[in-house]
């Protein structure tokens, strides 16, 4: 379900809109999809956050959107660098921004929404240097 969710198409679209969001920042965004979320979403997001090893971004400011589709559950889980730095609550608006979309089943679009606002506060706080950032993790979704 989950895979069959995105089509290639979308998957791209994803994928450009993180790239797009990393070319503005050294910050790392990943996205992963599964279909049901074992136990709570935020625990479930920081198990598959450890597994994707975000933790280990240089400026520990690496960004997941975790989606659980059958479940109809998702998270935002970010690094240590850029939690201390967004305010509080911006988690949850960017979270509002999402469900507007995934309620009218556009999952693609609510997904690059996230991304982009994920994107520009990371460039806020954790400027793009072409002469020392290097992508640090895949662009790649990543299904379980």
């Amino acid at each position: 379900m989950a895979e069959r969710l995105f089509s290639q198409e979308d998957r791209q679209r994803i994928i450009e809109a993180i790239q797009a969001a990393e070319m503005q920042t050294s910050g790392e965004i990943q996205v992963h999809i599964e279909n049901h979320c074992k136990g709570e979403v935020l625990d479930r997001a920081a198990e598959v956050f450890e597994t994707l090893k975000m933790y280990q971004t240089q400026e520990r400011n690496g960004v997941l959107f975790y989606l659980a589709v059958v479940d109809h559950k998702f998270a935002i889980l970010g690094d240590a660098g850029i939690n201390s730095r967004v305010e509080p609550d911006f988690w949850e608006k960017s979270k509002d921004l999402m469900a507007q979309h995934f309620r009218q089943g556009q999952f693609t679009q609510g997904l690059i929404a996230g991304i982009e606002q994920a994107g520009l506060q990371l460039s806020k706080h954790f400027p793009y240097n072409p002469d020392t950032d290097k992508n640090e993790l895949s662009d790649d979704i990543s299904f379980g």
